[in-house]
């Protein structure tokens, strides 16, 4: 057999395990974006509360968890979180690729608060005067007229976010979460072969690119839409 049809069938058998490995960094990314999402849009309606105390407290974390880098989070949740966890009487595994996911969340939801605070103030002054003119409450004003125009403008960015979120998966594998990395280096080292090697990684970039571009390419379309209005 000619060596590189050998190759492609190395990689035909191990497509499987790549596609399972993909799908575990995918679900590691939609738990962290949408815990970062509920925990961010209250940190971002903390950030405009009326109280000063309050609003130091979520810059603060904004600040922190904005500035860490992914990996040292990872590597923080990792070893702060036990490795199980009693309730009830009963003891439940935690497992790493939980701990992962609570990493992403954290700078996913100082984010996020951020992107909420910034579309919130965006929406000009005059729009919060007139609906008080026609006798609104606050709570009306806020969800009837400023709301849905902030949803409109948070969506580009929050997807934008979303897709570096699913790229920071990537991370999973340095403790020892079982997923596209992990499994694209456990191959290399049972085929042991440089074109295999070379190969199964340019395939697992291919995923990753597969999935984020689309993503990227709405959120530009997105952008524009919301720009011409």
């Amino acid at each position: 057999m000619d060596n590189d049809a050998h190759v492609f069938l190395q990689l035909w058998q191990w497509a499987p395990a790549l596609l399972r490995g993909m799908l575990t960094n995918i679900q590691i990314s939609i738990v962290a974006i949408a815990l970062g999402t509920v925990t961010g849009l209250l940190i971002g309606a903390l950030s405009i509360a009326g109280s000063r105390p309050l609003r130091w407290l979520t810059h603060l974390y904004v600040q922190a968890f904005r500035n860490a880098p992914a990996l040292v989070l990872i590597y923080f949740t990792t070893y702060v979180f036990p490795f199980e966890i009693v309730l009830f009487g009963h003891w439940f595994a935690f497992p790493d690729w939980i701990k992962v996911t609570l990493g992403l969340a954290l700078p996913a939801s100082a984010n996020i608060a951020e992107i909420f605070r910034g579309a919130i103030q965006s929406i000009p002054a005059a729009q919060w005067d007139a609906a008080r003119s026609l006798a609104l409450r606050r709570s009306q004003i806020f969800s009837l007229i400023i709301l849905p125009q902030s949803v409109r403008r948070m969506l580009p960015p929050w997807m934008n976010l979303y897709a570096m979120i699913t790229m920071s998966t990537s991370l999973a594998s340095l403790v020892g979460v079982h997923d596209i990395v992990d499994t694209a280096q456990i191959a290399s080292n049972t085929v042991m072969q440089t074109d295999f090697t070379i190969l199964i990684y340019m395939t697992m970039l291919a995923l990753f690119f597969c999935y984020c571009y689309p993503i990227s390419r709405y959120t530009r379309r997105l952008e524009r839409r919301h720009a011409i209005r």
